[in-house]
Parts: structure tokens; sequence; C-alpha cells
């Protein structure tokens, strides 16, 4: 059986001198990857992918490295396109995000849409999905992408979908394959995976 493991990428260096896709992961970032590497290890990880940018490749290489695991690239997991801003520094940052999500038919100060981020990320996904080979493939992307990805997955509204549980990162959710389907609709933590009985009854079933 195949599933997938979508997660979200953890801390960041944030540099406003540096483009934000090229952020690489912070010290606490890259020790909570290494972390949650060692549990995965437990289990039957075929194949790592990520986003083009920074700080998802770097997850990325830190799962694939220490698991066995082949790492692959798809631009069409990253975030939405925020060229047209840059940096913007936070609270604005987070009151332009809320306008993103609550208005998704719409270019908020030229960044790329929802509705059109969404449409390229499940198509993405669903690539993945297709081609994912018996076990667990794992997914290292960003935050804004799992949301848009939860809200079709959940037929709801975007905005309305679950949230992650961590707000500075590094959260994982569990999708079926045949079709692309959430598992639990249940946002976790990387930190505290030891302690979610869901790996153990995926365990004992051998995926």
């Amino acid at each position: 059986m195949a599933k997938l493991l979508f997660v979200s990428h953890p801390e960041v260096v944030i540099d406003p001198d540096i483009p934000v896709p090229r952020w690489p992961l912070s010290a606490r970032g890259r020790a909570r990857m290494e972390a949650f590497a060692e549990v995965l290890v437990s289990l039957p990880v075929c194949a790592v992918w990520s986003s083009d940018e920074q700080k998802a490749m770097d997850g990325a290489a830190i799962l694939a490295a220490r698991l066995g695991a082949p790492h692959q690239v798809d631009s069409a997991l990253g975030e939405n396109d925020r060229s047209a801003t840059g940096y913007i520094a936070p609270p604005e940052f987070w009151e332009v995000v809320a306008e993103f999500f609550a208005h998704p038919e719409v270019s908020v100060r030229g960044w790329e849409r929802a509705r059109d981020a969404q449409s390229r990320i499940f198509g993405a996904m669903e690539q993945i999905a297709r081609q994912a080979q018996p076990g667990l493939s794992v997914v290292v992307s960003h935050g804004g992408v799992g949301q848009l990805l939860t809200a079709v997955l959940q037929g709801v509204a975007i905005g309305d979908e679950a949230k992650a549980s961590n707000p500075s990162g590094g959260n994982y959710l569990l999708l079926e394959t045949t079709p692309l389907a959430l598992f639990s609709t249940t946002w976790r933590d990387i930190d505290e995976i030891e302690a979610d009985p869901l790996w153990a009854d995926l365990r004992r079933a051998s995926l």
C-alpha cells in the first residue's frame, strides 16, 4: 500500500537581503528535521520530494540522506509566487497573507492568486500520488501549500481548511494515494511523531 506524508518545512533563517525562496533552514529547523528522520527510519520510505525552494530542499535532503531514499524536486510544490513584493516584514506580512486566503480569486499585491496556486499544487500532488511506489513517499513543502492542499481534499473553501498545529512549521499530514485523499484531517507536529498512535498502526500493517 502506498501513502504520502506531507511535511511543512520547519524554522528558517530570515534574511531580508536574500530572496525568500533561497532562505535555508535554521539550526533549529535542521535539528527538528534530523530528529524526524530518525523516527522515519522505522518506516519503509521509498521516495522524498520537495519544492525547489531552499528551505524545502534542505529538509528533504536531510530525510533522503538518513533514509537512503532518492530526493526529487518539483517546482510546482512551491509557495505562491510572491516576487511582486519580495520580502515583507511582519506584522504587515501576516496581514497580506490573511488577504491572500480571504480573497482566493484576487491577485493580492501582485501575488499569485490562491486559486491558481491551489490548482498547481493539487496537480503536482496528484502526479506524485499516481507514481508512488508501495511504502511511504515524503513530500517536504510549505505551510501555505499545505493549507491550500487541505482545502481541496476537505472540499471546503480556501481559508476554512484544518490548520497546522505549530505556527513555526514542521507539521505533517498523512494522505492516501488512490485516489489522493486525506488519511486524517489532523495536522501533527514533527516533534511529537513518536507519540502519534498512527505510526504504530502503520508499522503493524507494513503500509
